[in-house]
């Protein structure tokens, strides 16, 4: 399989510290001053002291990530700067200061201030209410979510006798508004992570939630969505914020796992070129899907979920009842004032947004894997990309594709995704087993290996599925469907090694017993 970037690898560089080589070892993602605190501390130099490197030759390095890397034949050296050096910052310093002292004598004069104050107080109050924030709204908003609650309750006191098993009124997660302006931590994206971003061979593992949220804040951006739906940038940071916090923390259907699907679905996008093919339209409803498409994931699928007779199965009569509680989720956090990024969209149009992104969330049953793959095989030969049916079939494929696309990435990217869904499986079985329902195969912690888990899946669902998108886009082939066969390649071979080690030791037990019996 393809190899992960090594842009994530840490920096290494070699000082000459009093005649000995000191290594420095430090992230590409630290800013200029923590290394100059490492550069200090390696070189037993006062902390705060204002240094200068030179290489051998005496010319200055930057002192900064991206500094040229050296080696031990070859080490650079930390001074710290003279006097006359300095005496340029101390001027500066002192110009600062002096349009501090110029800055504090302005703030003392008292109708100036008041001036200012209620001028900024009028830009607020604007704010306010550009962003619907009034306090009778917010009131409003909270008795709808009162009376809300209410029903809930009540509905739920009223259906002591169901023979539900999982109760998720109790710890489900619920939608709650953010009413104020979001603040988790903006993250500026490098023109190398720009492009990265548009790649399978993208690392999900290196990135903190608020990175993922940026990320997923630049895609809606990038392809334009923003500005098509006339998107407050303030709402979609707050529904950003509300879909992260409606994800579980399940060992596998977590936030990451609705950002890596996001992230494949963008990819896909770019290297199939379909803002060239589909509406803009078409790509809000295939990001919007990709995002919301495992909302509030109880960990425990649709089989246990049926077998359990949970309220979710009642609820949905056995018909996909996790993908339906997906939708739901998904609108009820939509449905809320300051989370509702299609909210200047024409109702009409909002009403057909909402069915397809419905329709490709329900799409991600397996269940329904072969009507949809086989419904799709039909179309891709005469494929018709003004045809209303063709790309509705292909939307529901191409969503299908990235949720369950994990192999498609680098070896080390993809194989601890199979260890968090061994996780995830083997606490479904173990709970089955206890309650005494029926457990499958290839979730039974003593009946599955890691190889045995994936074979099947990758040659019988993974690749035919992708080789059929790949008539229709033969550019995959390299990036996407390669690595596939790459994967089930890999895994055979564990597979080979796991038999002839669980052989040898049945050989070597058959012989001590033998043994035995001859004594």
């Amino acid at each position: 399989m393809g190899s992960s970037s090594s842009s994530y690898a840490p920096k290494t560089i070699y000082l000459d510290v009093d005649g000995k080589v000191q290594k420095v070892v430090f992230s590409r993602h630290c800013s200029p001053c923590d290394i100059k605190e490492l550069l200090c501390s390696s070189s037993n130099i006062p902390r705060n002291t204002a240094i200068m490197m030179v290489d051998p030759e005496g010319a200055l390095v930057s002192i900064d990530p991206t500094m040229a890397t050296n080696s031990p034949n070859c080490l650079y050296k930390v001074v710290p700067m003279s006097i006359g050096q300095l005496g340029d910052k101390e001027d500066m310093f002192q110009n600062v200061l002096s349009q501090v002292a110029d800055q504090f004598s302005r703030a003392f004069r008292i109708n100036e201030l008041k001036t200012e104050v209620t001028n900024r107080l009028a830009m607020l109050e604007k704010r306010v209410e550009l962003e619907g924030l009034k306090v009778v709204e917010i009131e409003k908003c909270k008795n709808d979510l009162k009376k809300l609650r209410d029903e809930m309750t009540s509905r739920g006191g009223g259906r002591v006798n169901c023979p539900c098993k999982y109760n998720y009124s109790d710890d489900g997660k619920k939608v709650t508004p953010r009413r104020d302006v979001p603040n988790y931590p903006k993250y500026t994206l490098s023109q190398e992570t720009i492009e990265a971003l548009k790649k399978p061979t993208f690392d999900v593992w290196h990135w903190e939630h608020n990175e993922m949220l940026s990320c997923l804040e630049y895609m809606y951006h990038d392809l334009g969505l923003v500005k098509v739906f006339n998107m407050n940038p303030i709402t979609l940071k707050r529904w950003l914020l509300a879909i992260q916090e409606n994800y579980r923390n399940n060992p596998f259907h977590n936030f990451r796992h609705c950002f890596c699907v996001s992230q494949m679905m963008y990819g896909m996008i770019h290297l199939c070129d379909l803002q060239e093919k589909l509406t803009l339209t078409c790509m809000g409803i295939l990001m919007t899907a990709a995002v919301c498409h495992d909302l509030d994931h109880p960990g425990y699928n649709n089989t246990y979920q049926i077998n359990a007779r949970t309220e979710l199965a009642v609820r949905y009569n056995d018909i996909s009842p996790l993908e339906n509680h997906h939708c739901a989720v998904a609108f009820q956090i939509l449905s809320l004032p300051e989370c509702n990024i299609f909210a200047n969209v024409d109702p009409e149009a909002f009403k057909q947004i909402r069915q397809a992104i419905i329709t490709l969330i329900l799409a991600t049953d397996m269940a329904r894997h072969g009507e949809i793959l086989d419904s799709f095989k039909q179309k891709v030969d005469n494929f018709d990309f003004t045809n209303e049916e063709h790309v509705t079939c292909l939307k529901m494929v191409l969503i299908k594709c990235c949720d369950i696309s994990n192999e498609v990435r680098p070896t080390e990217v993809a194989e601890p995704w199979v260890d968090c869904l061994l996780q995830e499986y083997f606490m479904q079985s173990d709970r089955e087993k206890s309650e005494g329902l029926p457990v499958a195969p290839f979730m039974d912690r003593d009946k599955v290996t890691k190889p045995t888990a994936q074979i099947g899946f990758i040659k019988f669902v993974l690749i035919p599925m992708f080789e059929t998108v790949m008539k229709l886009f033969p550019q995959i082939e390299e990036i996407m469907v390669q690595p596939l066969r790459d994967s089930r390649d890999h895994y055979e071979e564990l597979k080979q090694i796991d038999d002839a080690m669980t052989e040898a030791q049945k050989k070597k037990t058959e012989s001590m017993s033998l043994g035995g019996k001859k004594k």
